[in-house]
């Protein structure tokens, strides 16, 4: 359990529900990148996730860098399986598998792609979290929390749960990937998180699906909630998730989406302004 953010929701009225609403895989492409920045500019998004090894990172970075850090939440997007910056890539049963016996390489790749945030960016990451959730793999988990704990004593990025936000069989498949030992191991060492993941869906459907999906996101948001998409303002070369990233854009660049965003006395914040104290 969440406690240290449960404790503080004590305190928010019964009818009051904070969303964040996060966009993944900044730098993956500049349909991406392009994408994200005209969400935030739009107050659409408060959180986005950064792939520090993916092409379109370098042309993307400065733009976010100019971003107000109380206005998004910039993060870390874990990256192992795509474009990891000093060992190979791997797939996701190949980290599941292997990661425990790889913990000094992982180790320093985790340390290498804060350095490149850092670098790009001038500070710290807000959070971090894993492309394809790989960050509460075991061997994983563990190389990601010793490099937070040594570089940012007393000051932690906050990190992503993926408890599930919603029914369905994926969100319960990717919540037994990791995330109890994560929040254990997490928990211990005082790193905050969100309290449920929402935005989980097998990227399949038109946008009127998607539209349908969101607008059920957003009603049954609970407080200190994460909603994270993956949009793109056109078609991603190579990208299994082409045309749903298109799909989501379509969805959350929509005027009509704003009564759904302002129903229920849902504010919308980053995720490190509800975790202050």
């Amino acid at each position: 359990m969440n406690q240290a953010l449960d404790a503080r929701t004590l305190a928010v009225p019964a009818r009051h529900r904070r969303l964040c609403i996060c966009a993944d895989d900044f730098g993956l492409h500049t349909a991406v990148n392009d994408a994200v920045l005209y969400l935030v500019g739009m107050g659409r998004l408060q959180a986005t996730s950064a792939m520090v090894g993916a092409p379109a990172w370098a042309s993307g970075a400065a733009a976010l860098a100019s971003i107000d850090a109380d206005h998004l939440d910039v993060g870390l997007h874990l990256d192992l399986t795509e474009f990891p910056l000093t060992i190979p890539a791997r797939s996701l049963a190949g980290w599941l598998l292997q990661g425990l016996r790889d913990t000094k390489a992982l180790l320093r790749e985790v340390h290498a792609q804060i350095d490149a945030f850092e670098q790009a960016l001038g500070r710290m990451p807000a959070y971090v979290d894993g492309h394809q959730h790989v960050h509460q793999f075991p061997g994983v988990r563990d190389a990601l929390l010793t490099a937070l704990t040594d570089r940012y004593p007393g000051h932690h990025p906050w990190l992503r749960s993926t408890r599930p936000g919603g029914g369905g069989l994926k969100p319960h498949v990717i919540d037994a990937l990791g995330r109890r030992g994560l929040e254990h191991h997490a928990q211990a060492l005082d790193f905050l998180r969100n309290r449920r993941l929402l935005g989980v869906y097998g990227f399949d459907g038109d946008a009127h699906r998607y539209r349908h999906h969101v607008d059920a996101w957003l009603a049954s948001a609970q407080d200190g909630d994460l909603l994270m998409c993956h949009p793109a303002i056109a078609r991603v070369p190579g990208d299994a998730i082409a045309a749903a990233r298109c799909q989501e854009f379509w969805v959350w660049s929509d005027p009509a989406l704003a009564p759904s965003l302002m129903a229920g006395d849902l504010q919308l914040l980053p995720m490190s302004q509800m975790l202050k104290g």
